[in-house]
């Protein structure tokens, strides 16, 4: 027999699946996978294709400033490849059960010391839930209509190290020019960490500009974002929240900025960990000093566009960090996908150094550790309490006076 809590997730997620649905839409055909194993949903402008290995995004296909469809997200062609490719960066995955960094690979809950399994650092900490974190893992497809899929995932108690059993359910729906998520997940047995997110990889070009191969191009914007976390050479929270002081390195909130505009500042060195230069860096989200919000409505906390392809998203959530990556780690051994790129040998068919910008909503990371920013009510959950949420809406627009020449266009 089910547990209550356990039958109050399976509730919630019947309602979870059906919360985006448009009411005037046709939802009510079954559907599958296509001969790479992927499932499609679209909507008018938009359409993505999923699979259950870490309830993972592997294309999303948008048009640009001169409607021309363009796959703008890092994947493999076939879904069977990510089980293979141990090593690939967590590809449009889920995170879990608690993304991110874990200092020292440890936690305490109610006086009780937990260790989970390292991952990263010679094993001095754990990323991302560890080495079986939930986007190495096979979600179950428990629901598919042609605008909406849920995936689910039930963690065991011990699993990793993490106490308690968790059940979490992950939907993904279209709607007119625009990708929802919504998260849920339930701790059904013992209190635990849960902190999740969605890892993808843009290149708003779809690696068809052939004026660069990186995404330092790309312009982003977060207005809310004045502040972000310190952290030491490893990338692991030092306790200190830290001034992104106007025109430096790490100002994205007074104004619009390319991604790659200070690239020859010394203040970026160092800037996402030891010898590192770019950004691998949690900024916060403060919206609250502005009173009640809605976050649906109250503007989007981060904007990210390409003047090549004039495309721009807009990315608006819940969450109260939102975590940018430059894709420092990227060697050129990652394969685009055939749907990207070119196909004439100008370029090789990889992802550069930079080729891609990884943008995470989540709440602020590691907070388990650090008891004084007093946000545990965000990240430990235990049986009874209400279940972790996660919310997003990724809203796309072209700029219609963005010119490209024909080559530009993909002309070859």
């Amino acid at each position: 027999m089910l547990s209550f809590n356990l039958f109050t997730a399976v509730l919630v997620a019947t309602a979870v699946a059906q919360s985006y649905h448009d009411p005037n839409g046709d939802n009510s055909t079954t559907l599958g996978p296509n001969a790479e194993g992927k499932y499609e949903i679209s909507a008018k402008g938009i359409r993505g294709l999923f699979i259950p290995y870490g309830a993972s995004i592997t294309n999303l296909f948008v048009n640009d400033s001169h409607g021309i469809e363009r796959d703008i997200v890092l994947g493999f062609d076939n879904a069977t490849h990510y089980e293979v490719d141990r090593f690939h960066p967590h590809l449009g995955g889920v995170p879990g059960r608690y993304a991110n960094r874990i200092k020292n690979s440890s936690f305490v809950i109610d006086g009780t010391e937990y260790h989970v399994t390292p991952n990263e650092n010679n094993n001095n900490d754990t990323l991302h839930g560890g080495p079986d974190g939930w986007d190495f893992r096979n979600f179950t497809v428990v629901a598919h209509t042609k605008d909406s899929i849920t995936f689910s995932i039930v963690d065991p108690d011990g699993k990793e190290g993490f106490p308690g059993e968790v059940v979490s359910y992950i939907t993904y729906t279209m709607s007119e020019n625009t990708w929802h998520m919504k998260m849920v997940a339930f701790a059904t047995t013992k209190k635990t960490p849960i902190m999740l997110s969605s890892h993808t990889y843009w290149n708003l070009d779809g690696f068809q500009n052939n004026e660069t191969a990186t995404a330092l191009n790309h312009t982003l914007y977060m207005p809310y974002s004045g502040q972000r976390i310190g952290t030491d050479g490893i990338l692991i929270p030092n306790g200190t929240i830290l001034p992104n002081e106007q025109y430096g390195v790490n100002d994205f909130w007074s104004a619009p900025k390319q991604i790659g505009a200070n690239w020859t500042s010394p203040d970026l060195e160092g800037n996402c960990g030891t010898n590192c230069t770019g950004y691998d860096t949690c900024y916060l989200v403060n919206r609250a000093q502005n009173g009640p919000y809605d976050w649906r409505t109250s503007g989007p906390v981060a904007t990210l566009a390409s003047p090549w392809s004039g495309i721009q998203v807009d990315i608006f959530t819940d969450q109260e960090a939102f975590q940018v990556y430059s894709c420092g780690g990227q060697n050129g051994t990652l394969p685009i996908k055939s749907t990207q790129g070119f196909t004439d040998g100008s370029r090789p068919r990889v992802v550069e150094q930079f080729g891609c910008v990884v943008m995470e909503v989540e709440d602020w990371i590691d907070a388990i550790n650090q008891p004084e920013w007093q946000r545990n009510k965000k990240h430990i959950f235990g049986p009874g309490d209400d279940p972790y949420v996660l919310q997003a809406s990724y809203v796309f627009s072209v700029n219609p006076t963005a010119a490209m020449s024909p080559i530009q266009q993909g002309v070859r």
